[in-house]
């Protein structure tokens, strides 16, 4: 990863022509003048996780919505695999969201659908209107989803409406739904923000596993310094939209971490006192837009049929 701004721990990242996403220069300047990414570059390789810290404010979730295109850059380049994902038009950007699943922070579900409708609204993105709308996927997708979801662990949940879902059970039905896309790489945004503890460890297990298992290049924005340091092999930390990390967990230590974070305390953020003990209990766990979430609307009919 090549930094622009403050200086990173170590030596910078350099492009490579094998790294799956390359972002460069990317810049995203609001209206009124505030600036929330001031120049980043990133290089993320086929199957590599890296989680992204920093205080609120610091641009991580702007950053995540750039390269997807929520939101929109307002200078840089975003590549991935060899396309520009800035020169493309609404056809083709909708057809190119097809490799990136994101899973957001407040889930994005349809309360009103099951766990199945909600799952397989992520092939929206390949299959046709009145196709969705009938609820007519192929079995082979079907069989897929019940894969997915048994993976995560709330097969048991399968026709319960969303709105009935604890918050963990909630997220897991956002990792199948992302997973469904088949993407090459996720885009994940505060996964744990609402969990407890321990909810949020099995979250973050849950992610690390299903990216090793797919080989997927991903991209998590999280809150929590313990169990980014815990679970994700490569941090890059945020400051005022600029990289001052890139590095190892090992390399993130107390002076890093305050020029990171500065006056904000961040040994207080939730779970910060997380330990790889009690990761392995289960406790009843058994992303809103067109690149991942559906609308009411577009998944229609609250039972499933298969073609």
């Amino acid at each position: 990863m090549a930094v622009t701004g403050a200086r990173p721990r170590g030596e910078p990242r350099a492009a490579s022509d094998a790294a799956l996403l390359e972002v460069r220069g990317l810049v995203k300047r609001y209206g009124r003048g505030e600036t929330a990414v001031k120049g980043v570059d990133l290089s993320l390789p086929k199957g590599q996780v890296v989680a992204l810290i920093g205080p609120s404010g610091a641009g991580k979730s702007t950053l995540i919505r750039c390269i997807n295109r929520l939101v929109e850059p307002t200078a840089g380049s975003i590549r991935l695999a060899g396309t520009e994902l800035t020169d493309l038009g609404r056809g083709a950007l909708r057809r190119a969201r097809r490799d990136i699943g994101m899973i957001f922070q407040e889930h994005a579900l349809v309360d009103r659908l099951t766990v199945m409708e909600n799952v397989l609204s992520g092939q929206l993105g390949y299959v046709g209107f009145w196709r969705s709308w009938f609820r007519r996927f192929p079995q082979a997708t079907v069989d897929r989803a019940y894969e997915l979801l048994e993976r995560v662990g709330i097969l048991e949940h399968i026709d319960k409406r969303a709105d009935q879902l604890s918050g963990g059970q909630r997220q897991r039905v956002g990792i199948a739904r992302a997973l469904l896309q088949d993407p090459t790489i996720l885009l994940v945004d505060e996964p744990t923000a609402s969990l407890d503890p321990k909810t949020s460890r099995q979250v973050m297990r849950l992610l690390m596993e299903l990216a090793a298992e797919h080989e997927l290049s991903a991209i998590i924005n999280i809150h929590d310094v313990a169990l980014a340091k815990l679970f994700v092999p490569r941090i890059v930390g945020l400051r005022a939209g600029e990289v001052v990390f890139d590095g190892p967990p090992a390399e993130l230590d107390e002076a890093m971490l305050t020029e990171i974070y500065g006056e904000e305390d961040w040994t207080a953020a939730p779970g910060s006192q997380a330990s790889a003990e009690d990761e392995d209990a289960e406790d009843g766990l058994g992303a809103a837009s067109e690149a991942a979430a559906p609308s009411a609307g577009a998944v229609g009919l609250p039972s499933s049929e298969v073609a």
